[in-house]
Formats: C-alpha cells, sequence, structure tokens
C-alpha cells in the first residue's frame, strides 16, 4: 500500500523528548506522527510547556494530538470502564479543566485534531445517558470554539452505539478516530462492519492488530500488526471504499520501548507489502 498518510503514535515509542522522537521515527520509517499533548499523567515531556515550539523547530509533521487523563486505569476492561474519560460525574469538571489546556496546546502546535477517550457511553434509556451528553456536547462546544476538530476513540462501546451518540450530540466537530483493534480488545463488534457504520464520522485510524478476549469481560491480546483478527486487507480496502483519506498512525501498547520500536518497523514492512 501507498504509505504517505501512515504515521506512528508518538506514545508508542514511549518517548520523553522531541528530540528522541525524531531519532525513533527515523528508525521506523514512518513521516508524520500522531503527537501526545503530554503532561505529568500521561506521556510527559522534557521540554514541558516548550515543547509545541521545540516540535515547531524540529519540523515533525505532526496530524493530531492525543489526551490522556490523569487517573484512567486499563488494568482491567472493569477499571477502564469506572476511570477512563468523561465517564465518572466526580471528575468531569476538573477533565473539562484539563480538556482546555489541551486545546490551547493543540493549537500551540499548529493543529486542528484531538483524540481521546470520551468514557464508556450510556445506553439510550440508562439514567447516566444525559449527563453525559451534556459534557461530550460541551467539549464539542469548546473545541468548535477553537477551531478544533474533537475525535472520540473506538472501542468502548459499539460501532451503532457511538454513530447514534453523535447523531443525537449533531456537533459538526465531533468525529471519529477509528481504531480496529480496540474493537476486538473490548469484544464491541467487527471492525470491518464498524467502518461501514461510522463512515461519515472518520477522521482518522489507528494501525493496530488484536485478538478477541478468550474469557467475558477480560482484555483481548494486542499482537503486531497482521498477526490478529483485524483482517488489515479487508480493513484498508472498506476504508478506501468510503472514500476516507485522512492519517493512519501504527499504534503499539504493548512491550518495553525497543520491542515496540522492533513491532513498529514490522508493521511499516507489514503494509508496505501490501497489494491495497
Amino acid at each position: 500500500m501507498e504509505m504517505d498518510r501512515v504515521g506512528v503514535c508518538s506514545w508508542s515509542l514511549q518517548v520523553k523528548s522531541i528530540g528522541e522522537l525524531q531519532s525513533l521515527m527515523t528508525l521506523t520509517g514512518a513521516t508524520q506522527v500522531q503527537i501526545a499533548c503530554g503532561d505529568p499523567h500521561h506521556a510527559s515531556w522534557e521540554e514541558g510547556e516548550d515543547m509545541p515550539a521545540k516540535a515547531l523547530d524540529a519540523g515533525l509533521h505532526m496530524t493530531g494530538t492525543m489526551l490522556g487523563f490523569p487517573g484512567e486505569d486499563y488494568t482491567t476492561p472493569q477499571t477502564i470502564q469506572k476511570t477512563g474519560g468523561f465517564g465518572d460525574p466526580d471528575t468531569r469538571s476538573e477533565r473539562l479543566e484539563r480538556f482546555q489546556w489541551a486545546i490551547k496546546r493543540t493549537k500551540a502546535l499548529g493543529l486542528k485534531d484531538m483524540m481521546l477517550h470520551a468514557g464508556f457511553i450510556p445506553e439510550p434509556g440508562d439514567p447516566g445517558r444525559k449527563g453525559f451528553l451534556e459534557v461530550l456536547a460541551q467539549v464539542g462546544g469548546l473545541g468548535a470554539a477553537a477551531g478544533l476538530t474533537i475525535a472520540f476513540e473506538t472501542g468502548q462501546e459499539t460501532a451503532r452505539l457511538l454513530s447514534a451518540t453523535l447523531k443525537e450530540l449533531n456537533c459538526s466537530n465531533l468525529k471519529v478516530n477509528f481504531d480496529p483493534a480496540n474493537m476486538l480488545l473490548y469484544d464491541m463488534g467487527n471492525p470491518v462492519e464498524a467502518v461501514e457504520i461510522l463512515a461519515p464520522y472518520i477522521r482518522s485510524v489507528h494501525l493496530k492488530d488484536a485478538n478477541r478476549p478468550k474469557v467475558k469481560g477480560a482484555w483481548g491480546e494486542e499482537v503486531p500488526l497482521g498477526q490478529g483478527q483485524v483482517n488489515f486487507p479487508l480493513f484498508l480496502k472498506t476504508l478506501k471504499k468510503i472514500g476516507f483519506n485522512g492519517p493512519m498512525s501504527i499504534e503499539r501498547e504493548v512491550g518495553d520501548q525497543q520491542g515496540r520500536l522492533g513491532d513498529i518497523q514490522h508493521g511499516v514492512r507489514y503494509l508496505t507489502n501490501l497489494d491495497i
């Protein structure tokens, strides 16, 4: 496949400085990056508040930012359901503040796209849904006021629930960062079918592979690209079919830095050799 739109996620490389990111990107063969906003809790940068200026000076081709929240716990699916995104009413106020900080950082980087996990979206009829959607509407409004597109990452709900929620919110700048592996890790449906369902909203894509959990309620297994159940040839053909032409970033969240680097290099080779 053509690799001009394929990049890497900075946090997958576990880098702590812009210089280190530059060095490892050269080793991966990727030419663009989805970059972590960075704070003391998630993928922090040694440059601190000077990070945006350093990244711009380095000439990095950045496609968007990724925001993580303090207190998110991915130990089990159950812990992230309690702590992820805007799910917990008790943390919504501070997380909206963190979101506004991330807006400023994204704009300082000269970018117009931010990705994040919204949290586990309640089903229609759930008493918690109204308050949850009100917060997501605030997120959309704050993003729109700053000229940003906000993309919620897939996986913690079915594609149909996410699509219905975005339709209900009716915020033109709320989109989707599509991660096919997350749908398998959380056991939330078929990634290829989900592409068709979410087609109008897909803004960016994470290239990650996984196998479904063997035990209900447990994590699935993340694996290197092409070694899991995503079916990347069909997945990429379906993205092409719906007319998606946005950035795609290889993400790897398992292993140490060298192991991740090797798996990302493998991913670049794997994708290069696909006849798509």
